[in-house]
């Protein structure tokens, strides 16, 4: 396993925001954590790439490098540095010396922009490509896993579909694995191997995504499902 949380509880003072969850990722595998606003799940990504501290549990993890990807992705990116220079300094500072060579442009070629974005600002750019970026600077560190968290909720629908490809593109042709957060079922719905379904801290529903989607066991699950437009 690429990575393994066990009985995982992350507390603020009274207040406990992770209840004792437990998880696996292989390598090559999108996992899916769904929930509403303040569940629980993106206090889950935090802690996993440290920007939170675990209260309890054993966290695990197998791989070497992993890189986050964040919603907001504008300002993820410095307003003051063009796409360019921004993606070289992820390169110098962060790709280990042991991965291959790779440059801004085939970077951006891996998440299908063009060499022309090199030379604009975030602010020229529209959201779905500030996001490609985000997903490309991630990459110039060769990681082995990606946390993505809720990196489609502020774009538009059809924008949405092409980032989601995006990822699952780069588990096929990178071999990633990906850590996929998202307040939607309908989001996660043809891009997870696995989905697991968080309400209040804690996964109320957890399976391969045709078996939570097919046979949900919570109501909390089938209310999710219930509000997932069918074509």
């Amino acid at each position: 396993m690429l990575l393994s949380v066990e009985d995982l509880h992350v507390r603020y003072g009274a207040f406990e925001a992770v209840r004792g969850v437990s998880f696996e990722l292989g390598e090559g595998e999108i996992l899916g954590i769904v929930g509403e606003s303040g569940s629980g799940k993106s206090t889950i990504a935090r802690t996993l790439i440290g920007l939170e501290r675990a209260s309890s549990g054993r966290i695990t993890r197998n791989c070497r490098r992993m890189q986050m990807i964040f919603q907001d992705a504008v300002g993820s990116l410095n307003p003051r540095m063009k796409v360019g220079a921004a993606l070289r300094e992820s390169i110098k500072i962060g790709r280990p010396k042991d991965a291959p060579p790779v440059s801004p442009e085939a970077l951006l070629e891996q998440v299908g922009l063009s060499r022309a974005v090199l030379d604009q600002y975030p602010r020229e750019l529209s959201g779905g490509q500030c996001q490609r970026v985000s997903v490309a600077r991630a990459l110039s560190c060769s990681p082995d896993l990606l946390i993505a968290d809720e990196p489609v909720s502020a774009l538009d629908v059809s924008v949405q579909a092409r980032v989601l490809n995006l990822l699952r593109d780069l588990r096929r042709t990178l071999g990633i694995s990906i850590l996929l957060i998202a307040h939607d079922l309908a989001v996660v719905k043809n891009v997870c191997d696995r989905i697991c379904v968080m309400e209040q801290g804690l996964f109320v529903d957890s399976g391969l995504a045709e078996d939570v989607f097919e046979r949900p066991q919570s109501p909390y699950t089938r209310r999710l499902l219930s509000a997932v437009p069918t074509i």
